[in-house]
């Protein structure tokens, strides 16, 4: 794990966050994760994946050639894009946001999860909620995840998985966010042919 300065005396991981978490909410559009063609050099990271440095930019395959593959990164040439936001708007980490993509975004505490809520201890560590995003109907859902706490959507409890709609409010631990799509009838990303 890396650590480094955003120059306001915060420190954080730079290979989970593309800005400083503490500063506020950051949109950095430009953060996609190229596989291969990456500018700068690049080093290997504990998970096996390579970053190029100094662009804070994941590289979502290997070198490996045995690696699994992301199936829509690799008909999108390569890059997992941006399909929505979730945005805390209640809770330890109000005013920050987390970027989904494509297919499963497991939500939990752990630097490991896709939308990690390491600011509240009443977030399960891993697995708490899963937001889905399904490229082939250009729709996103909300299921519970295999913890033991619960996740609200708009004030209900969700026992099954349950289609997300524009703005709707999710509820895990203390914190309330905001779903904000990017994908969906008004803008899709156009997806290479299958080989």
């Amino acid at each position: 794990m890396t650590m480094v300065s955003c120059g306001s005396g915060h420190f954080y991981n730079d290979e989970e966050h593309t800005s400083c978490p503490f500063c506020g909410v950051a949109l950095d559009l430009g953060a996609t994760r190229p596989l291969a063609g990456s500018s700068g050099d690049v080093r290997s990271v504990a998970d096996g994946r390579t970053r190029a440095v100094g662009t804070g930019a994941p590289v979502a395959l290997d070198r490996d050639p045995g690696a699994t593959r992301h199936v829509w990164a690799k008909r999108m040439g390569g890059v997992d894009p941006v399909v929505g936001w979730l945005v805390c708007v209640e809770g330890p980490e109000r005013g920050r946001d987390y970027r989904l993509h494509t297919e499963r975004n497991f939500i939990g505490r752990a630097p490991t999860m896709d939308v990690a809520i390491s600011g509240d201890a009443t977030v399960s560590r891993e697995n708490h909620a899963v937001v889905s995003f399904n490229p082939k109907r250009q729709t996103f859902r909300l299921a519970p995840g295999d913890s033991r706490g619960l996740v609200y959507l708009n004030d209900e409890e969700v026992t099954l998985a349950v289609e997300l709609n524009p703005y709707d409010r999710i509820e895990i631990g203390e914190s309330t966010l905001l779903f904000v799509p990017f994908c969906g009838e008004s803008f899709s990303w156009p997806v290479e042919a299958k080989p």
